[in-house]
């Protein structure tokens, strides 16, 4: 595909995210080793439903995050820089706001949302305690969303992902040494926890210094963050779909989650190692995503619609090569993948997982062009159409197709995992569709 002047900015976009997200997938494969080693198979059923809140959280600073990155990539691109420094303070306030409603949820029903979740009774307090080291470091985990999201929207992926670097250098260090009594006693469970809380607090006080000083122009300042409530709804009007789509996922994944939990305490943690093992696959996919929408936002803020057509396509050849790869790996490496993370003792774990990986090698082309398109999608400020085929693929076909596989055909959590991968086609579709249509390129925001 001929792409003069795209594959070079898109590399030097994507590529600091996929470092980035390297290091969160070595954190992620570091705890669920921990937990899959040296602890009991509540614990690795425990890690499932805390992998899955740890996507939680963040996600429900999606809503600032998107908008923050569309507007400020439209300015920049209009080269007004002063209203993209307004955008940032006031998506850092709009984000505080959130971490007040987000405390106040988990709080208070924790424990009824996790039986709503059909988790096992063993596992239910090994979250909650999780909870209580990563509650009270919630506005560090919306610096670490909403700062690198303002950054990326002016162009800065390096900063993102020096920064989560950082945070999952120190997460693995703490978490190993505090488990394994590096520094003294051993903590356990809580080990893990305090090494994620850790992490989190030391590198939003990079974010947090780079703002100060004003990384790429963005400046924080204490009398920006005077509530602007024009620029706020313009944040909500872009943000809101586009986190409402990302956290209505979110839901929808804990839906499923509950359907494959009531298969019992070691389903969930097979099924947790295998989602482990298979988010290697979504790394390419998030950082060309990523890079697909910030494109996507300053091509068409410098009024060129074809350049960002020909970076989302450009992101898909590459981005998509790369997970179809992978999925390559999953199919001929699945039972010596699982080993790697699973101790040998938990056989019946090893032997409920590694079948997953093999059928999720099916679903790494769809997932691919679904996760960039839809990126690019929302890097324009069309964000209401990957909400809405979001919501068809989870809620008119996954989940009804996973109920029916486990409850009335008794296939178990293959079953569960066949309907994921009909869901990503179906998407995959839908979302193709929508970008050679062609009304993203004439959004406003």
């Amino acid at each position: 595909m001929d792409s003069p002047g795209v594959l070079r900015p898109l590399l030097r976009l994507a590529l600091p995210v996929l470092v980035e997200q390297l290091l969160n997938f070595l954190v992620v494969i570091s705890d669920t080793a921990l937990a899959g080693r040296y602890l009991q198979q509540q614990h690795v059923a425990a890690m499932t439903m805390v992998a899955y809140v740890m996507w939680l959280i963040p996600v429900l600073f999606a809503t600032v995050g998107i908008g923050a990155t569309a507007l400020i990539a439209r300015f920049y691109g209009a080269r007004d820089f002063a209203k993209a420094t307004r955008v940032a303070n006031q998506a850092v306030l709009l984000g505080l706001g959130f971490c007040a409603g987000i405390f106040a949820v988990f709080w208070f029903w924790t424990e009824p949302l996790l039986r709503l979740l059909r988790l096992d009774e063993a596992t239910i307090p090994l979250v909650d305690r999780y909870l209580d080291y990563i509650l009270p470091i919630l506005p560090a985990v919306m610096l670490l969303q909403v700062g690198p999201a303002c950054l990326r929207g002016a162009g800065d992926t390096v900063s993102g992902m020096t920064a989560m670097g950082v945070v999952n250098a120190v997460n693995i260090l703490a978490s190993w040494g505090l488990v394994l009594g590096w520094f003294g006693p051993t903590w356990g469970w809580d080990g893990l926890a305090l090494g994620t809380a850790a992490g989190h607090v030391i590198g939003a006080a990079i974010i947090l210094g780079l703002l100060l000083r004003g990384r790429m122009g963005l400046y924080l300042r204490l009398e920006h963050l005077r509530p602007d409530v024009r620029l706020i709804r313009r944040l909500l009007h872009v943000g809101v779909p586009g986190g409402m789509d990302m956290l209505a996922i979110v839901a929808c994944h804990l839906w499923y989650l509950a359907i494959i939990n009531s298969l019992g305490a070691v389903v969930t943690a097979a099924h947790g190692v295998a989602v482990r093992i298979e988010s290697l696959s979504y790394l390419p996919g998030s950082a060309f995503q990523v890079a697909a929408g910030t494109l996507a936002g300053q091509y068409l803020g410098a009024g060129r619609p074809d350049r960002a057509k020909r970076s989302a396509l450009v992101a898909c050849l590459v981005g998509g090569g790369v997970m179809v790869s992978a999925g390559v790996i999953f199919y001929v490496f699945a039972e010596p993948l699982v080993r790697l993370l699973v101790s040998a003792d938990k056989v019946e774990e090893i032997r409920t997982a590694y079948p997953l990986l093999r059928i999720v090698a099916f679903a790494t082309a769809p997932l691919a062009l679904t996760m960039i398109l839809s990126g690019a999608l929302r890097g324009a400020g069309d964000t209401r159409w990957p909400f809405a085929i979001g919501m068809v693929g989870m809620l008119g076909v996954r989940i009804p197709l996973a109920h029916w596989a486990v409850y009335h055909a008794h296939w178990g959590v293959q079953g569960a995992w066949w309907a994921m991968v009909v869901d990503l086609w179906v998407r995959c579709l839908l979302v193709s569709w929508r970008f050679w249509q062609g009304g993203w390129q004439k959004i406003k925001v």
